[in-house]
């Protein structure tokens, strides 16, 4: 069996093993060394919040059954994509690969935020109350079902390796589990660790229910395309102990149940959270 054929074969089980993994990992960390004092129940919150990660994992099985790593297996074996017409060196493709995925993440974040529709849909992520390890996992199926065909087309037109995609889909989705969780991390440790990856309390901050601190920190995993792009954020206002988590619209215990996750993109105005509607604004 060849490299390309084994990683695709187990594919789900590499990646469903990396975020169990972290998600445990994540979750004794919290317990043991909470960063905030949770506001809501976390029986309520994780109940509903993994619910809607399950269905997600269901949809993708449903949908998209060959997933990212599919995709570029189709192209190496066809020879298409910009990598595969050029004779770019092993280690370069692959860091190549796991940067381009990572912009793509951090594009696609900013129009989530930037275009009315797409915010109504990507707010179910923002309106939890609270910021743990299940916030990284609670996204509405219209994402999902909108973001992963432009992934499958940025690895198609470049013809990213396929061990890349599998290290990309693995690895860093996983650490979308950790810059979520709610982690008490050395200040010091803190500072140094941001400049590689996307830390907790620097996400955090794009948590805020302030519309100008929501629309900052876009990076997936790596944190240097806030920095390069000029929507970093260091610090919330307030301070991470005082500031408020979630959005405006949805913060009544009905609004915690699957249910009205699923149906709220659906539901009242957009708010003052678009990025284009805050510079119109200003």
């Amino acid at each position: 069996m060849s490299l390309d054929a084994f990683l695709l074969s187990n594919d789900p089980a590499i990646r469903l093993g990396f975020f169990l993994g972290m998600f445990v990992l994540m979750a004794t960390w919290e317990l043991l060394a909470p960063r905030r004092v949770l506001g809501v129940s976390k029986p309520v919150r994780w109940t509903h919040n993994i619910a809607v990660a399950i269905i997600n994992v269901l949809l993708v099985r449903v949908l998209f059954p060959s997933a990212a790593v599919g995709v570029a297996v189709f192209a190496d074996e066809r020879g298409v994509g910009l990598l595969n017409m050029f004779p770019v060196p092993d280690l370069q493709a692959f860091a190549f690969a796991l940067l381009a995925l990572d912009l793509t993440m951090y594009l696609m974040h900013l129009m989530f935020h930037a275009v009315p529709a797409l915010w109504r849909v990507h707010r179910v992520h923002h309106a939890d109350v609270d910021f743990d390890v299940t916030t990284g996992a609670r996204f509405h199926p219209i994402q999902i079902v909108l973001s992963l065909p432009v992934k499958f087309a940025v690895i198609f037109a470049l013809g990213l390796p396929v061990l890349a995609v599998l290290v990309f889909e693995a690895v860093f989705n996983a650490l979308s589990l950790f810059n979520h969780a709610n982690v008490r991390i050395p200040s010091a440790v803190e500072r140094v660790l941001r400049w590689f990856l996307v830390t907790p309390d620097m996400h955090r901050v794009h948590h805020s229910v302030d519309a100008t601190e929501t629309n900052s920190n876009f990076s997936f995993v790596l944190p240097w395309w806030d920095r390069l792009f000029g929507t970093y954020r260091a610090e919330p206002e307030g301070g991470h102990e005082r500031m408020t988590i979630g959005v405006e619209q949805f913060r009544t215990e009905r609004d915690f149940r699957l249910d009205r996750m699923l149906v709220q993109p659906f539901r009242d105005d957009v708010g003052a959270y678009p990025i284009n509607r805050r510079w119109k604004a200003g």
